[in-house]
C-alpha cells in the first residue's frame, strides 16, 4: 500500500512539473506572506515594551509601530490573494490535463475492459473522484507552502528571541507529527474503501435509470430500493469512518500545540519571576512575541494535519484515476497494415479459439468458410456464441489462437477502419446519436445527397413514417431516439445501412422490433440488399432464415451442425428440434 500510495505521488508530481512557473510564483508568494506574518509580533513585541513602566509610554512610536503592521498586513493579504490565484490555476489546469489524459485512454480501451468493467464507476473515476483529487491538490497549494515555511520562520525567529524557549517547543513538535502520521496512515485506507463504494453507487443509479422502464415492467422498484439502501449504508458507514478517523487529526494536533503554548507560557513566565541568570536580556515584549511565535507556530500544524487527510483522500482518487489511465488501450494497427480495398466477401474462421475469461472456455477449434455473396445464418441458443462471432468479425475482440481472413486477407494485418468500413451492422441494440434525422442516417456516409437519403429511407419503407414527424429529416431526435418507437429506431438502422450499401452484411435480430407486416417488407429490402454481398445472419426467429445458403447451429461455442434449412431440418438434429419448437401448439 506504502509502495502504491509513493508510487501515485510520484505521478502527481510529475503532472505538476508542466505548471513549475507558477509553482515557483506561489512559493514567492507564500514566502511574503510568511513573512508579513512574521514580522507583525516583533511589532507588537516592542509595543508592549513601550507601554511598560511609569512614564514609558511613546505614543508618536507605537503609532509608527501601528502603521508597520499595518502595512505588513495589507501585504500579506494581497500575497495571500495572489497566491490563491495562482493556486487555483495550477490546480484546476492539472485536474483538466488528468480528465483529457482518462477520457482519451478510455476511446482507446479495448473492448474487453468496458464489458468488464460498469459504467458507472468508469465515470465515478472520471468525474467524482477527479473533483475529490481536486480538492485536496487545491487544499495542498493553499495551506502547505505557507504552513511549512510559517513553521521554519516561526522557529527561526524563537531562536533569535530566546532559544531556551525555542528548544522547549522543538522537544515538543515530534509528538504533533507522530498523532498527524498515524491518523494519516489509517485514513488512506478508508477513502479508497469509500471511493470504490461511491463508483459501485454511481454504477448502480446509471443501470436504473438507464433501464427505467424494464424496471417499472417488472415490478422492481422496492427491490432495488433495497439494493440501493444497502450500498448507500455501506457508503454511509465507510464515509463516516473515513471522516471520524480524519477528523481526530485536528483536535488531536490541537491538543499537543496548547501544550507547546502553555509550556512557552509557563517557562517565560518563570524566566520573568525568578530573573534566572541567561546569558542574554529577556523582557514582557519578548515575552509576547514569543507567545504570538507560538501559536504561529503550532497552528500550521493543525492546518497541515487537515491538509495530509484531504492529500490521503486526494492519493487514494488519484489512484483509481491513475488506474484508468494505465489500462492499456487495444492493439493499434501496425505500421505498414493493408488497406482493404475492392472486397468480394470470402470470409474464413481457421482453427479460432476465444474466451472473455482464461478460466471460462467459449469458442474452440472453430471453422467457417462463406464464399463472397453467401448468406449465413448462425443460429443456437443464448451463450452459445453468437454474439461473439459478430465481434470477432468486426474485430472489436482480437482472437487468443487462430485466424479470421477477408478475401484471404489476415484481419490482424488490415486497418480497423477499413476492415470495419466494409460491415453494414444492424443490430438488436439502435444506435443512434442527438442531431436531425438526415444526420443519422449518414452517419456512415456523410457526403450523401437528400435523394439518396430519400431512396434508402423509401426502399426500407420509413419514408412515410419520417414524413409524419413535424419536421420531416430535419426532426431533431435525442441519443435515445426521442419519441421514436423502437421499431421506428431500428428503421433508421436498416436505412443507415441501405444508404452504404457495404460489401459484407451483419444482422444480428435486426428486424425483433418491428410489427410482422413491415417485417414482411423489410425482409424483400434485405432480399434486394443482401444480393451478392456475404451477409452473417443471427436470428432467433428460424422463420426467416430459411432461404440462407448456410445455417450454422452453434452450441457451446462449437458448430454442431451446418447445411441448408432442408438439409438441418432432414437430419433431425438440434436445428430440426428448435426449429419444430418454435412451432409448436
Amino acid at each position: 500500500m506504502a509502495a502504491k500510495q509513493k508510487g501515485t505521488l510520484k505521478r502527481v508530481l510529475k503532472q505538476l512539473k508542466k505548471y513549475k512557473f507558477f509553482i515557483v510564483l506561489t512559493i514567492f508568494f507564500a514566502l511574503i506572506t510568511v513573512a508579513g506574518s512574521l514580522a507583525t509580533p516583533v511589532f507588537f513585541g516592542q509595543i508592549v515594551n513601550l507601554i511598560i513602566g511609569k512614564g514609558n509610554v511613546n505614543f508618536e512610536k507605537i503609532f509608527i509601530k501601528f502603521i508597520i503592521i499595518a502595512a505588513c498586513i495589507a501585504i500579506t493579504a494581497i500575497a495571500q490573494w495572489l497566491m490563491n490565484i495562482i493556486n487555483n490555476h495550477i490546480t484546476y489546469n492539472v485536474i483538466k490535463d488528468v480528465r483529457e489524459e482518462a477520457f482519451k485512454n478510455i476511446q482507446y480501451l479495448p473492448l474487453k475492459y468496458i464489458d468488464a468493467h460498469s459504467y458507472g464507476d468508469i465515470v465515478s473515476r472520471n468525474i467524482a473522484d477527479v473533483d475529490q483529487f481536486a480538492d485536496g491538490l487545491l487544499m495542498g497549494f493553499t495551506q502547505l507552502f505557507t504552513g511549512v515555511l510559517t513553521i521554519l520562520g516561526t522557529l527561526v525567529m524563537m531562536l533569535i528571541i530566546n532559544w531556551i524557549i525555542a528548544l522547549v517547543v522543538v522537544v515538543i513538535t515530534p509528538f504533533s507529527l507522530f498523532v498527524a502520521k498515524y491518523i494519516a496512515t489509517k485514513t488512506y485506507s478508508l477513502f479508497k474503501k469509500t471511493s470504490e463504494i461511491r463508483g459501485e453507487q454511481t454504477a448502480f443509479i446509471d443501470e436504473m435509470i438507464g433501464n427505467l422502464k424494464v424496471v417499472q415492467a417488472f415490478n422492481r422498484e422496492d427491490e432495488n430500493l433495497q439494493k440501493f439502501d444497502e450500498v448507500n449504508d455501506r457508503l454511509t458507514k465507510a464515509s463516516l469512518k473515513s471522516i471520524f478517523y480524519s477528523s481526530l487529526t485536528n483536535p488531536s494536533t490541537r491538543f499537543v500545540n496548547a501544550i507547546v503554548y502553555a509550556l512557552v507560557a509557563l517557562t517565560g513566565a518563570l524566566m520573568l519571576v525568578f530573573a534566572t541568570p541567561l546569558p542574554m536580556a529577556f523582557n514582557v515584549g519578548m515575552l509576547t512575541s514569543l507567545l504570538s511565535y507560538a501559536n504561529q507556530y503550532t497552528k500550521p500544524f493543525n492546518e497541515i494535519s487537515g491538509v495530509v487527510t484531504e492529500l490521503q483522500n486526494a492519493v487514494a482518487c488519484a489512484g483509481r484515476i491513475y488506474e484508468l489511465i494505465d489500462e492499456k488501450p487495444q492493439q493499434p494497427d501496425s505500421p505498414d497494415a493493408l488497406e482493404l480495398e475492392n472486397v468480394k466477401g470470402e470470409v474464413e474462421f481457421s482453427d479460432v479459439y476465444f474466451s472473455y475469461t482464461a478460466d471460462k472456455k467459449l469458442i474452440e477449434n472453430l471453422n467457417i468458410k462463406a464464399k463472397a455473396g453467401q448468406r449465413i445464418a448462425i443460429v443456437g441458443p443464448t451463450g452459445c456464441g453468437k454474439t461473439t462471432l459478430i465481434n470477432l468479425l468486426m474485430r472489436f475482440y482480437d482472437t487468443d489462437r487462430g485466424t479470421i481472413t477477408v478475401d484471404g486477407n489476415e484481419v490482424k494485418e488490415v486497418t480497423r477502419k477499413s476492415l470495419r468500413k466494409n460491415y453494414g451492422m444492424v443490430l438488436q441494440d439502435t444506435w443512434l446519436k442527438s442531431g436531425t434525422i438526415k444526420e443519422n442516417i449518414a452517419i456512415g456516409k456523410p457526403d450523401a445527397t437528400d435523394d439518396e437519403i430519400i431512396a434508402a429511407a423509401k426502399a426500407t419503407h420509413s419514408h412515410n413514417f419520417i414524413m409524419q414527424l413535424p419536421d420531416g429529416y430535419e426532426t431533431q431526435i435525442g441519443e435515445d431516439g426521442g419519441n421514436l418507437s423502437q421499431g421506428q429506431k431500428q428503421l433508421l438502422c436498416i436505412t443507415r445501412i441501405m444508404l452504404c450499401l457495404p460489401p459484407m452484411l451483419i444482422l444480428d435480430e435486426a428486424t425483433s422490433s418491428i410489427d410482422t407486416r413491415t417485417e414482411q417488407k423489410i425482409q424483400a429490402a434485405f432480399a434486394k440488399l443482401m444480393s451478392g454481398r456475404t451477409s452473417f445472419i443471427v436470428a432467433h426467429r428460424l422463420s426467416t432464415i430459411k432461404e440462407a445458403d448456410l445455417i450454422l447451429v452453434m452450441k457451446d461455442g462449437n458448430i454442431i451442425e451446418q447445411g441448408t434449412h432442408s438439409q438441418l431440418l432432414s437430419l433431425g438434429g438440434f436445428y430440426s428440434k428448435l426449429y419444430n419448437s418454435q412451432f409448436a401448439v
